[in-house]
């Protein structure tokens, strides 16, 4: 993932916790913000250890780097806060699992449309898809929890 992304997603985060944002909206940041790190985390090793067989380790690093966020918010008490709940799933929990399936639904929506056409459609499309995705779904659910 390049670092557009990312820079994009830690943006969008700040932004809504700044603005007071419910936690579900806000985590739905956190969610994208962690796949978009894991993948930029490897393909930084991937380019750092070309030797590395990293198809091995790819899955196993993108779960050490939700566990890198899930267990301290946990242990902090962020995650498990009494009534802090969305259909009954912990706000957080439910916002980080629902940006990172829409964040990997917006690189598939590039990777697909890539594919179809042989090239992008626009500048800074690999950047637009995701991050739209993710502003629809933040949206969305900002208006379910208010």
């Amino acid at each position: 993932m390049c670092p557009i992304c990312t820079v994009t997603v830690i943006a969008g985060l700040g932004i809504s916790r700044l603005l007071g944002i419910d936690d579900v909206v806000t985590s739905i940041w956190i969610g994208a913000f962690i796949l978009s790190f894991s993948f930029a985390l490897v393909e930084w090793i991937k380019k750092r250890w070309p030797k590395l067989k990293i198809e091995t380790w790819t899955l196993p690093i993108i779960v050490t780097t939700y566990l890198l966020v899930i267990i301290p918010l946990k242990l902090d008490g962020s995650i498990g806060i009494y009534r802090n709940t969305l259909w009954g799933i912990d706000k957080i929990t439910i916002g980080i699992i629902i940006g990172s399936i829409v964040f990997l639904i917006g690189i598939w929506a590039d990777k697909k449309e890539r594919k179809i056409k042989g090239k992008q459609l626009f500048k800074f499309q690999k950047v637009v898809l995701p991050v739209t995705g993710l502003i629809i779904s933040s949206l969305v659910f900002y208006f379910v929890t208010k």
